[in-house]
């Protein structure tokens, strides 16, 4: 794997410079094909300010309609540039010392943050002041940036407790944006979403942005929405630049396996996933112990954490990221050239997901899967409904590691060569436990998941080998 150093802090501008930067003319001829959709200079200038020269498929088709004002439904999936295409019509239509004009829900609170930054970026030109308001982190400030905030980015639970607190005012939203809907109505938030959208006005446009539209995501839009618009965009993967293989392996060689391809695979950046947040842990623990600079992140994690997290793999500082399917949908992380499922989830669109992390904007990236035998009936389904096609690769030569296996677990046993158990005997697979990755259905307050001990399920799977 490459080797990365630190980056250079940015350094703040000297006085006496400011007003000279601020003054600066900004060539807007790289941007002509955004100005075409009817962008304004204040964002044409953010634009050109952050390299973009064409727009994407999903804002050359949602962007004019945004903008003149229609309720508008689009497909596309992750990485697509969406933040801009509902952010255009956010930023040209609202105004500033007018209080919140502009709301924007999301299902995770790292979406939260990445959109609001976002959005500070494009309306820098125009002094709009944009706030995230998530939970995991303490709510007075987020209560003292909301009186004086335009546009607001936030999830659903936090949101509802400012609400039932009295702490936010949306009578003044007249844009309303459903981000990542369907994954919002995955993690059980439909009745917070409905909630707040009757406490918007009635008199507003709304977008609603959605990787799949689901029949549930359609039954919202029916109900809310005023004869949207509807658009679609193809995967921003670009199936000609990704690579998909599978290994079939014993389970407990899984960890093993791995272990020798990061060493082995040249690659930038890297996303491990799993399925749960122990296994999070237990990869991320074991491959930091084997000299490979790993972090991990998932939805046990406090804010805190999770943001410095995901800080450091933005900065290229942690080669590794070992994660949940919390860190798989809507983040931009470029640079990413390989993604491993070291579990493969349970639904095709998961994969879909997880895999849009990579050979995005003409880039080439990699998906390596490591099948055991508790992932056939899972890699089966994914297959199906796959962008590409995903060949069985023969196994390499690799140590054996042996390392004990996740606490918790009944009949502990060890991966590697001194273990004898064949993959059909379930205590020595990897079981998982029934805790669902990812946020809480309600964001915010102090009760949140990561408090709770999970439950297990009395239902075992029983995983059959087809060796």
């Amino acid at each position: 794997m490459k080797e990365y150093t630190k980056h250079n802090r940015k350094q703040k501008p000297q006085k006496g410079k400011t007003d000279a930067v601020k003054n600066q003319k900004i060539d807007l001829s790289s941007v002509g094909t955004f100005k075409k959709l009817g962008i304004a200079e204040p964002l044409l200038m953010s634009i050109a300010e952050q390299g973009f020269e064409e727009p994407t498929e999903i804002q050359e088709k949602s962007i004019p309609a945004v903008l003149s004002g229609k309720d508008l439904m689009a497909k596309a999936a992750t990485g697509s540039g969406k933040t801009l295409s509902f952010g255009a019509g956010i930023i040209q239509n609202t105004e500033q010392k007018k209080g919140l004009q502009a709301l924007v829900l999301t299902p995770t609170r790292e979406l939260a943050i990445q959109a609001a930054k976002a959005l500070k970026e494009f309306s820098k030109h125009k002094s709009l002041k944009v706030t995230a308001v998530y939970g995991g982190v303490s709510i007075s400030n987020q209560i003292q940036a909301l009186r004086r905030v335009e546009i607001a980015v936030a999830t659903p639970g936090r949101l509802l407790d400012h609400m039932e607190r009295g702490t936010i005012n949306l009578d003044s939203i007249n844009i309303l944006v459903l981000d990542e809907a369907d994954r919002m109505l995955d993690m059980g938030f439909i009745d917070d979403v409905q909630k707040i959208i009757r406490a918007c006005p009635k008199n507003r446009q709304t977008l609603l942005f959605s990787a799949t539209l689901s029949s549930g995501v359609k039954r919202l839009a029916r109900k809310y929405m005023r004869d949207p618009q509807e658009v679609f965009a193809e995967s921003f993967v670009d199936p000609t630049k990704l690579e998909q293989i599978y290994y079939d392996i014993e389970d407990r060689l899984k960890f093993s396996l791995l272990l020798h391809l990061l060493k082995n695979e040249e690659s930038e950046l890297v996303m491990v996933f799993c399925n749960t947040r122990r296994f999070v842990d237990f990869v991320s623990k074991h491959l930091n112990e084997r000299g490979i600079n790993t972090m991990a992140i998932h939805g046990g994690f406090r804010q805190a954490k999770r943001t410095k997290t995901m800080d450091k793999f933005h900065s290229q500082n942690v080669q590794v990221l070992v994660c949940t399917d919390v860190a798989a949908r809507g983040l931009d992380i470029p640079m990413v050239s390989h993604v491993y499922n070291f579990d493969i989830p349970k639904e095709s669109n998961q994969y879909i997901h997880r895999i849009g992390r990579t050979a995005r904007a003409g880039k080439e990236g990699k998906v390596i899967n490591i099948l055991g035998s508790r992932d056939y009936e899972n890699f089966r389904k994914v297959k199906q409904e796959a962008i590409g096609d995903i060949p069985r690769a023969e196994l390499p030569d690799f140590e054996k590691i042996i390392i004990q296996v996740p606490k918790g677990r009944p009949n502990k046993t060890k991966y590697g060569s001194s273990n004898r158990r064949g993959p059909n005997r379930r205590s020595s697979s990897y079981r998982g436990s029934s805790q669902r990755g990812g946020s809480h259905r309600r964001s915010g307050g102090s009760k949140s998941s990561s408090n709770r001990r999970p439950q297990r399920s009395s239902n075992r799977p029983s995983y059959k080998s087809k060796r």
